[in-house]
């Protein structure tokens, strides 16, 4: 699959809407399958949406135990790219603006594609958890607890001595 959409191929397509799919492991993220997408993306007068679903399985680091664990994804996305500039020439092409409560879009500000690889990525990390746990059972690492672990840097505080100002 191409990683690119080229709006010129959306605009020519049937009622202007393409179906595709995506099966390719993602760069910068520990994937364990293929991150798998079916998307369509239609377009409007002056907006562009793009929707689907994304699933696959990822590998995260635990926040507790810092141990790796499995990550299954499985979330939809619907997404909205502007045509034309609706925000004037101080902004940037790509800058993201908020229309309505919630509602987010992209202004492509008259670029001719949009990066579906891109998009992929950013959908795909937005999704993990604030606080990526490995189980419920965690109980993080139990060698916080041994003398051995101070951090090395720490050190130069073991001989420090605070003498007190007598008034």
């Amino acid at each position: 699959m191409e990683k690119v959409l080229l709006l010129e191929d959306l605009e020519n397509a049937e009622n202007k809407t393409l179906y595709f799919t995506f099966d390719e492991k993602i760069e910068g993220i520990d994937c364990v399958t293929p991150i798998h997408a079916e998307l369509c993306a239609k377009s409007f007068d002056n907006y562009v949406e793009i929707s689907g679903d994304i699933s696959g399985v990822v590998n995260l680091e635990c926040d507790l135990c810092l141990e790796k664990f499995e990550h299954k994804l499985d979330f939809s996305i619907d997404e909205l790219y502007s045509k034309t500039s609706l925000l004037g020439d101080y902004e940037e092409a790509g800058q993201e603006f908020e229309i309505k409560d919630g509602q987010f879009v992209t202004d492509l500000n008259g670029a001719k594609e949009i990066d579906i690889y891109d998009l992929l990525y950013q959908s795909v990390i937005l999704s993990f958890p604030n606080k990526k746990v490995c189980g419920i059972n965690c109980k993080g690492r139990e060698f916080l607890s041994e003398e051995n672990t101070i951090d090395p840097r720490l050190e130069v505080f073991n001989n420090l001595q605070i003498n007190p100002k007598n008034s």
